[in-house]
């Protein structure tokens, strides 16, 4: 007689799973959420839109709505993935969620999904006041390609708020991502475009994976030439931050169960 093994719920099932009560919870402080989806278009609306000389632009305004929605994506990572697990480390619920039997990738996906998403979501209101109340211009099909290269770009982010959050705790975290996002979003030309910079700033510039993910996402919605050091640096950003935010996990893992 043939015996039938039993398995667990699968992967897939696990992390869907997972992302929908994080996503949940997530909902339950509204101010987050309306938070992640405002605040950039607001940051449109009040330095690009009154500026017509950039708003009036159609090349300037589609790259400043671009460089708006690289800042939605990064801030929503950092503080999405450092703040969240910083917290949840602090927590009792944490460590036991650890005991399930379930991998610990579908935890990583799930945070992907549900905050990753969000991020993504928030760009929608940017490129709606953008497509409104400026000369910004793409097709559909650049949008889409935008979209995709924003979800490439978002990566080290993710990762570099992972790390954050499995290096410190909940306070300092919080002060930390702060003080990285600006310095990020200015030194990667979020804020003011890369032609303005200084010779010595606008070298250092490349090495950021903020001017990499404003470049990347430029060329997907605008075309053109991808500079070599655009992709370079992006994947090296990624290889970094993800052979960084492991050990971390481990040094914390192994500390939690010593």
């Amino acid at each position: 007689m043939s015996t039938i093994a039993s398995t667990g719920p699968s992967l897939v099932r696990l992390t869907l799973l997972h992302a929908r009560y994080q996503f949940i919870e997530t909902l339950r402080v509204p101010m987050a959420v309306i938070g992640t989806l405002v605040f950039p278009a607001l940051a449109l609306v009040f330095f690009v839109v009154p500026q017509r000389v950039v708003a009036e632009n159609p090349v300037y305004a589609t790259q400043a709505v671009i460089s708006l929605a690289v800042f939605a994506v990064m801030s929503n990572s950092l503080f999405g993935f450092g703040l969240a697990i910083a917290e949840n480390r602090e927590k009792p619920w944490d460590p036991y969620l650890r005991t399930l039997p379930a991998p610990g990738l579908a935890r990583v996906l799930a945070l992907l999904l549900s905050t990753g998403g969000l991020g993504l979501l928030a760009v929608v209101p940017v490129i709606a006041v953008g497509g409104i109340l400026t000369a910004a211009e793409a097709s559909p099909a650049r949008i889409l390609a935008g979209f995709v290269a924003l979800a490439i770009a978002a990566l080290p982010f993710m990762l570099i708020g992972t790390a954050i959050g499995y290096s410190m705790p909940f306070k300092a975290a919080i002060a930390v991502i702060q003080i990285a996002m600006f310095a990020l979003a200015f030194i990667g030309g979020l804020f003011l475009p890369p032609l303005l910079f200084p010779d010595w700033l606008e070298v250092i510039s490349r090495f950021t994976p903020t001017r990499q993910a404003r470049e990347l996402v430029i060329w997907a919605v605008e075309g053109g030439t991808l500079e070599w050091w655009v992709w370079v640096g992006t994947l090296a950003w990624i290889a970094v931050s993800l052979a960084l935010a492991l050990a971390l996990f481990r040094r914390d893992e192994g500390r939690r169960y010593r």
